[in-house]
C-alpha cells in the first residue's frame, strides 16, 4: 500500500458526526497530495459552510494523518468550491443513506 492509499484508508476513520459517515465515503475529501518529503496536503470541504462541527472534523482529519509514521507535515485546506453535493459520495456512502 502506498502512502496515499494509507492516508485515504486512515481518513475513513474520521466521521461526520451528524451523518455518521466517514469523510471519504461522504465525498468531503477532494484531493490528497503527497510531496517528495512526505508532507501531506489534504483539500477537503464540508457538507455546508456553516457546519457547526467545522473545527472538530478538520482537526480529526489532521490528527489521523499525522498519526501515520511515514508522514511529515500535514496541511488541511478547507474549500467551498466546488460545493459539496450528494453526487460526490461513494457508492458505499450512499448505501448508508439508503440510496
Amino acid at each position: 500500500m502506498n502512502l496515499k492509499e494509507k492516508v485515504l484508508n486512515e481518513l475513513k476513520t474520521v466521521y461526520d458526526p451528524e451523518l455518521n459517515i466517514n469523510v471519504v465515503d461522504l465525498g468531503l475529501i477532494y484531493n490528497v497530495e503527497i510531496a517528495d518529503d512526505a508532507d501531506v496536503t489534504i483539500t477537503m470541504t464540508l457538507t455546508t459552510p456553516g457546519c457547526p462541527l467545522h473545527d472538530s472534523i478538520t482537526k480529526g482529519v489532521r490528527y489521523c494523518v499525522e498519526g501515520i509514521e511515514e508522514t511529515r507535515n500535514v496541511e488541511v485546506n478547507l474549500v467551498w468550491e466546488p460545493a459539496w453535493s450528494p453526487d460526490k459520495m461513494t457508492a458505499e456512502g450512499k448505501s448508508y443513506l439508503g440510496r
